[in-house]
């Protein structure tokens, strides 16, 4: 089976969609709020609008089916109708029930989805998105359209199971909304632009599947058929780092999965990382993270209470031991 590094950063960092709010309206309208959440998707289920934020220098106009993604943003504004009179304030609805008898042809409907991330999450994927990216449904080559519809089919038609639903088909919808955002945008140098590289993936393959080896730059550059060079410098322009300081990383990362949802001891998650000693590992994780692992694991459970306890196949890591 072929390794599925975005569905294995999916796992590590734990995403998930919530929907958070939504509304639906005709004629002149306005809807102000402030954004709390690090990661905030506003989907134009059904119409048009006009929405501007902190970080962007003129409205983007949203579609039907447009989806915005809003990274580290503090306000929203949308404005949109047509129609005579001055526009109405709107404030979104926690009550979905009360979308359920939109006429999907002649009102404009909008959901707002804040994307709940781990720490390992914000390390990722805020910094591999700009502040504010804009995926256009009409040239998605993915399932974009149909995703955010039985989102909005569920949100509307409280039927038993509908809060199961929600959450799956809130992190699909994310999921969909990544993939075209690859597919349509210049991406900034980080995780996610290296994860499209088709070049670079079958280095990026090594490092994920083993991360406990001792690779080395000829290595990983043989397995891309590039010289040492070229895989070099080409990496660094994709990912915005080094190859290695990248594996490093993606340790570092693993490793906290595992201090945080798993009893895992030190000394053998050293070992599985690919470090000489506990203490070797220990100055290794303190200088990436900030604080021991010990200290890390205990400050986090209490911050961050574990959702499940995952399986690292992938990592070679037994969390059960």
């Amino acid at each position: 089976m072929v390794v599925d590094q975005l569905s294995e950063v999916f796992d590590l960092i734990e995403i998930h969609g919530l929907v958070s709010g939504g509304f639906a309206t005709r004629g002149p309208w306005v809807a102000r709020a402030p954004i709390e959440d690090p990661l905030k998707l506003i989907a134009m289920v059904y119409g048009r609008a006009r929405l501007t934020t902190d970080g962007v220098d003129g409205p983007i106009e949203l579609e039907p089916g447009d989806v915005a993604i809003l990274n580290n943003r503090s306000w929203i504004e949308q404005e949109g109708g047509t129609g005579d009179g001055p526009r109405q304030e709107i404030l979104p609805e926690e009550n979905f029930s009360l979308l359920a008898d939109a006429d999907r042809g002649t009102v404009d409907v909008v959901i707002g989805i804040a994307v709940d991330l781990n720490p390992a999450g914000q390390a990722l994927l805020l910094q591999a998105l700009p502040a504010v990216g804009h995926v256009r449904a009409s040239t998605a080559a993915t399932n974009l359209r149909g995703s955010l519809d039985r989102l909005f089919d569920e949100v509307t038609g409280n039927r038993i199971g509908s809060a199961f639903a929600i959450r799956q088909y809130g992190q699909l919808l994310l999921l969909e909304v990544l993939r075209a955002y690859v597919g349509q945008a210049e991406l900034p140098p980080g995780w996610l632009r290296l994860l499209a590289d088709e070049r670079l993936r079958p280095a990026l393959r090594l490092m994920h599947t083993e991360p406990g080896k001792p690779w080395g730059l000829l290595e990983l550059a043989r397995a891309t058929a590039m010289s040492r060079t070229s895989f070099a410098e080409r990496f660094r322009s994709v990912a915005g780092q080094p190859p290695l300081t990248y594996l490093n990383r993606w340790r570092m990362l693993l490793a906290q999965r595992a201090l945080r949802d798993g009893e895992v001891r030190i000394g053998s998650l050293a070992s599985e990382l690919g470090y000489a000693s506990e203490s070797a590992f220990s100055t290794a994780f303190k200088r990436e993270v900030g604080e021991s692992p010990l200290r890390y694991r205990y400050r986090v459970r209490d911050e961050f209470p574990p959702r499940a306890k995952p399986a690292m196949a992938s990592a070679g890591i037994d969390t059960a031991r």
